[in-house]
């Protein structure tokens, strides 16, 4: 609901009217950027957002849908990530039966383009993508933390009211001089993180290195810059949250050919979430961008889907025939003109690897029909919209950094269960209670204790490794209980798996002395782990379906 985010009408298209919420563009920002200080100050944030999306209601859905996703019982490996399900990218991955490949239903095979600048927007293509191409870092599927895959990193930061010395000798790229300049003395920052990069090839055959970091960077850079009256680097869905991200990044240092500092001003209370921010583990090999980046700026197509409407031209992407040939010919034309693209010409001169570069890439298109290189354990081997198969196989290369069965610590997941409670049905106000409590070893627990009036008498959280917690209110606080019915909530979560169960039941106060005996309450698990949380195994003699991926699996 942020019109900034391009995500509202108009989508920033000056060609079109456009919706504005100056109010909500302020907050969501600050969320974008990290400008709180504390969890406590985030947490207004979205709430302040949320009812903002709502009183405007820019859009109105109607339908609530609920997809249903199943597996073949004989297929093992299936990870069920709380929240994109079974569809999460670690489940084509991990996933094996007693054959050579897997075929998977989906419902769309094609229903966006696929460019990874403004393409990749629904999640047809963005399940396949994630098979192909390995990020930096993701979300842990059963914490929403963020993990490392392709990064190690170290987070310093002096946040959220701090600076840190940001190198002299930092660099980054001037739009307006189009060349990388050094930062130069007395610039600070907020954050700093140091990434040990985990390259490998791309599909190509051509090794990852850091000139694919750095053109990356200067693409943030250049395409983030505040568009001028005849500037052709800017896209109406892109730029915007690019410009964002620009403005935060304050400088990089290379260290080696693994290791590159990103000086940022932005701070989270989570580490992980500096990490992810500052991420700038590359998605495809810098030639395609080159490649890309001409097409655009010379008219014939477009990144986003509002640009390609409001200047009548495709919307770019590689898995089309005729937008890989395109790029192919780019490419040709960079090879045989022996073209250094500016974002790179400070770094590297060596004419054979950028004709490399460029040859590799240049064969690739040419044997499979399409230009969707990337790095992951699958490669996309072909596609074909006349029988909607898209065909990907698993990339047998040395220098690929995990093994198969790498993300199996997945499969299972240890998620927190309420056994017993043994709270008394009648409570005498003004004297202690002691309510034991029976829950999976590991677990934090989270109470609140709420008397008639709705005011919270008593709440908190307690963990134990053992499974066994009590919690104990004073003659103070039982003092403050209503006569008549009072509620208790309990809220038992794991450190590996952030799905609360959940435990509620409500007591009678009464003034004086009660003689009724403890009830206890068992909690049966089947209570609590619901349908929406198993992943059921089911034999199909036969299926509908829109699409099939083919992945052959030699090794997977």
């Amino acid at each position: 609901y942020s019109p900034w985010f391009s995500n509202t009408p108009g989508f920033n298209n000056p060609s079109y009217w456009n919706y504005k919420d100056d109010y909500m563009d302020s907050i969501s920002q600050s969320i974008f950027i990290g400008n709180f200080t504390s969890a406590e100050q985030r947490t207004e944030l979205l709430k302040k957002a949320v009812n903002e999306g709502l009183k405007e209601s820019v859009r109105i859905f109607l339908v609530s849908k609920i997809d249903q996703y199943v597996s073949n019982k004989k297929v093992d490996g299936i990870i069920n990530d709380f929240g994109a399900g079974i569809t999460s990218r670690f489940t084509p991955i991990n996933a094996r039966d007693n054959s050579n490949s897997l075929t998977i239903g989906v419902k769309k095979i094609y229903q966006g383009a696929w460019n990874p600048v403004a393409g990749f927007t629904d999640s047809a293509s963005q399940q396949i993508w994630g098979t192909v191409s390995d990020p930096g870092s993701f979300k842990n599927p059963f914490t929403g933390t963020t993990i490392p895959v392709r990064s190690d990193w170290k987070v310093e930061t002096a946040g959220p009211t701090g600076k840190l010395e940001v190198p002299s000798d930092a660099i980054k790229w001037n739009s307006a001089q189009q060349k990388w300049i050094q930062v130069g003395n007395g610039v600070k920052s907020i954050s700093k993180v140091t990434f040990h990069l985990n390259f490998g090839n791309w599909h190509n055959g051509q090794p990852m290195d850091m000139n694919d970091i750095l053109y990356s960077i200067y693409f943030l850079y250049q395409w983030g810059a505040q568009p001028t009256e005849n500037s052709k680097t800017f896209d109406s869905e892109y730029s915007p949250k690019a410009n964002q991200a620009a403005k935060t990044l304050i400088g990089i240092r290379v260290i080696d050919k693994n290791t590159i500092e990103v000086y940022q001003d932005y701070w989270h209370f989570d580490e992980g979430e500096i990490a992810d921010s500052a991420g700038v583990f590359p998605s495809m090999p810098w030639e395609l961008f080159y490649a890309m980046e001409k097409s655009v700026t010379d008219g014939k197509v477009a990144f986003s889907r509002s640009e390609s409407v409001s200047k009548n031209v495709d919307w770019l992407s590689l898995l089309v025939p005729n937008d890989a040939n395109m790029l192919k010919l780019n490419l040709e034309e960079f090879s045989k003109s022996n073209s250094i693209p500016i974002g790179l010409s400070t770094f590297e001169k060596n004419s054979q690897y950028y004709n490399m570069r460029y040859s590799s890439t240049i064969s690739w298109i040419e044997k499979h029909g399409h230009a969707v290189i990337g790095n992951g354990p699958f490669y996309l081997d072909s596609y074909s919209p006349e029988a909607r198969i898209i065909t990907i196989r698993s990339f047998d290369d040395p220098t690929y950094p995990f093994e198969a069965g790498y993300w199996k610590k997945f499969e299972n997941v240890n998620v927190a269960t309420i056994n017993r409670v043994d709270v008394p049905t009648i409570v005498s106000l003004g004297k202690e209670l002691i309510i034991p409590i029976s829950v999976t070893q590991g677990s934090t627990i989270y109470y609140y204790v709420v008397n008639a009036d709705g005011n919270m008498v008593d709440s908190g959280d307690k963990q134990s490794d053992t499974g066994n917690i009590t919690i104990t209110l004073s003659k103070e606080k039982t003092s403050l209980l209503s006569v008549g019915a009072n509620d208790l909530k309990i809220f038992a979560v794991s450190d590996s798996a952030l799905k609360p169960d959940i435990f509620h039941t409500s007591f009678l106060g009464i003034q004086g002395e009660s003689k009724t005996i403890p009830e206890n309450i068992e909690v049966s698990s089947s209570s609590i782990v619901g349908p929406d949380y198993i992943v059921i195994g089911v034999v199909l003699s036969a299926i509908a379906i829109g699409a099939i991926i083919a992945l052959n699996k030699d090794e997977f």
